[in-house]
């Protein structure tokens, strides 16, 4: 993702929801060092934003009704939230909570694609959304799983005006000629009864080294550490309470490392 604030169309924030948030909590701030404070709103719950430093990164939220999955969620700004859905359910989507009002932070909604695969959308009024992107332990990436890549293209590209920029070995979503996400085949690699998801890639400084920290921390490698034919190096982790989430360096960043290094040898 090559935005350093919120784009309207662009996701804006990632979601925890948690049947465990004190040990959710405790792990993310282990793997990814992120500070933890209660949401001052008086509505909120046990609402708990995620900072690095003073920046707020992500949210961690505990579970509302028993049937809700323990998943992380992705955001993506709108201008109007009540036409987005109308959006939503004109390319073949559904609507299935809101559009509401979250006092005078925002208005929501929460959408399922023709797949299946939930997100949310958010439009901003006193809160815009994450204070940092790619930087080392805020999201930096998101990425749809599905199976159907043409019916899942057709929607978002309807929904939110996305470019689409496919490669042999990717399709990748963007805005403004900047990419920030991209979607994946659910091919053999994926159990037949895991739906279509959205997942949120968290950049860090070593791909390696944060997947041993999680997985000492109780997470489980669904993906280890790996370098995919565009460069970037990945790994995908399950986290205590089941919840998946992504963590990567880019390819520019891993040639910078190098050159870095090779400039300190030389």
């Amino acid at each position: 993702m090559e935005f350093d604030k919120p784009v309207v169309g662009g996701p804006c924030w990632a979601e925890l929801d948690t049947s465990d948030l004190e040990a959710s909590t405790r792990f993310y701030a282990e793997v990814f060092g992120w500070r933890m404070q209660r949401s001052s709103r008086p509505d909120s719950g046990r609402h708990t934003i995620a900072h690095l430093g003073d920046t707020e990164v992500a949210g961690i939220t505990p579970l509302y009704q028993g049937s809700q999955p323990v998943a992380w969620n992705v955001l993506f700004a709108v201008a109007d939230v009540d036409a987005a859905a109308n959006r939503v359910v004109e390319a073949g989507g559904t609507v299935i909570k809101g559009p509401l009002d979250v006092d005078d932070e925002g208005r929501f909604a929460v959408a399922l694609d023709p797949s299946g695969a939930a997100f949310q959308m958010w439009q901003a009024r006193g809160f815009s959304g994450a204070g940092v992107f790619n930087r080392p332990c805020s999201l930096g990436w998101v990425e749809l799983a599905t199976r159907n890549i043409k019916r899942a293209r057709d929607f978002y590209t309807s929904v939110f005006g996305w470019s689409v920029n496919a490669s042999e070995w990717y399709t990748q979503w963007g805005l403004h000629g900047e990419d920030f996400g991209g979607v994946t085949a659910m091919h053999d690699r994926f159990p037949a009864d895991v739906p279509p998801h959205w997942l949120p890639y968290f950049a860090v400084e070593d791909v390696d080294a944060t997947a041993d920290v999680a997985v000492r921390a109780g997470a489980k490698a669904l993906l280890e550490p790996t370098t995919v034919p565009e460069g970037a190096r990945v790994a995908v982790l399950r986290d205590p309470q089941g919840a998946i989430f992504g963590i990567y360096r880019s390819a520019q960043e891993i040639q910078e490392d190098q050159e870095r290094r090779e400039s300190q040898e030389g």
